[in-house]
């Protein structure tokens, strides 16, 4: 059977009068989460150098048989954003599992998302946060490559198997780390986040060497959680100072997310802190008690390379999945440019 013409539409503009059904479909997939919302649109849609993709298919009825979101991404200056542009589908996309061909419902998706945006995105990356493998022979049709990844989870549902996963190490350092002064706060302040993004972009100017949001996207992030429950800073202060802290987006009764999460450790280990351990710990502890069941560490690296990130990680305990990434190339000779760009500035330390 096929989907017959004018059974589905196509929906790509945001509007008020979509939005309520946008937010039923994600709550009540199973697979659905704050990465495909609309709070993730609209974060996206208010960072500069970023630019939210939403693709829909609605029956006659309005309602959803499928959705897709993602973001085109490029650097700030011209010269970088002409060889930077990448389209990023964080999740995957989410197909009405009671409707009887959800096989070419995301075929659709997949096609109509190529249509619009392969001139637009040097490459697009589906950052997959479930399994995707029964579409897989769709992404080849398309000429997707799957790469491996992998990924920590924590099954969050039992509060005391929660702190059963914790390595010895990490629990001592959580207790050293709050008798010592330490404290998790929820930011009152934007500049409370400023201080936890100048710590962030020290980390990834220097240490991590990848491209980080604009301040706007963390900014943004602070104004939309006084209003929408989607999302929490927990910030680790010492001495009325922000020393680190984490970016949590996150939906009720679904997944809670680690984004970006940093911290001062070196500079305050003689001291007993440890801010990302604190930081990482207050996010794991909020998704047990607010019965979200998943926290997502989203990607601890290749598994066939050392991660010293992957190691941090696992002490945390959770379950190691491998879902990976499907990747299209949609501009051959700039992605190679951009690639051999990256690869000599990496070089040079100056990423």
């Amino acid at each position: 059977m096929t989907i017959k013409e004018g059974e589905l539409k196509i929906v790509t503009k945001v509007d008020d009068a979509i939005i309520p059904e946008w937010d039923r479909f994600i709550r009540s997939h199973h697979r659905g989460s704050v990465l495909q919302s609309w709070f993730a649109w609209k974060l996206f849609s208010q960072t500069k150098n970023f630019r939210p993709v939403f693709i829909a298919l609605v029956d006659e009825k309005g309602s959803f048989a499928g959705l897709l979101l993602g973001v085109i991404i490029r650097e700030t200056s011209y010269v970088k954003s002409l060889f930077s542009s990448r389209l990023v589908v964080y999740g995957g996309p989410l197909v009405d599992e009671t409707n009887p061909h959800p096989r070419q419902i995301f075929k659709k998706l997949l096609d109509t998302l190529i249509a619009r945006t392969s001139h637009r995105a040097i490459f697009t990356q589906f950052r997959a946060s479930y399994d995707l493998s029964p579409y897989a022979d769709l992404f080849q049709q398309f000429d997707f490559e799957w790469v491996p990844r992998i990924n920590l989870l924590i099954d969050t549902t039992n509060k005391e198997s929660v702190n059963h996963g914790l390595s010895n190490t990490r629990r001592r350092q959580i207790k050293k780390s709050l008798s010592g002064g330490a404290k998790i706060i929820q930011p009152v302040t934007l500049g409370q986040v400023r201080q936890f993004y100048e710590i962030l972009h020290d980390l990834y100017r220097h240490k991590v060497r990848k491209p980080l949001p604009d301040w706007s996207f963390f900014e943004s992030f602070f104004y939309l959680i006084q209003n929408q429950p989607h999302g929490k800073y927990f910030l680790v202060e010492f001495n009325q100072k922000i020393i680190g802290g984490i970016m949590s987006p996150y939906m009720a009764g679904k997944s809670v997310f680690e984004w970006y999460v940093c911290g001062l450790d070196a500079e305050y280990r003689d001291k007993g802190i440890f801010p990302s351990v604190l930081a990482t710990w207050a996010a794991i502890e909020h998704a047990s008690a607010s019965e979200c069941p998943i926290f997502d560490f989203m990607g601890v690296g290749k598994p066939d390379e050392p991660y010293g990130v992957r190691d941090f990680k696992m002490r945390f305990g959770g379950k190691v999945v491998n879902y990976g990434r499907y990747i299209r190339i949609n501009n051959h000779l700039k992605y190679a440019i951009a690639e051999l760009g990256y690869n000599f500035l990496t070089w040079l330390k100056k990423v």
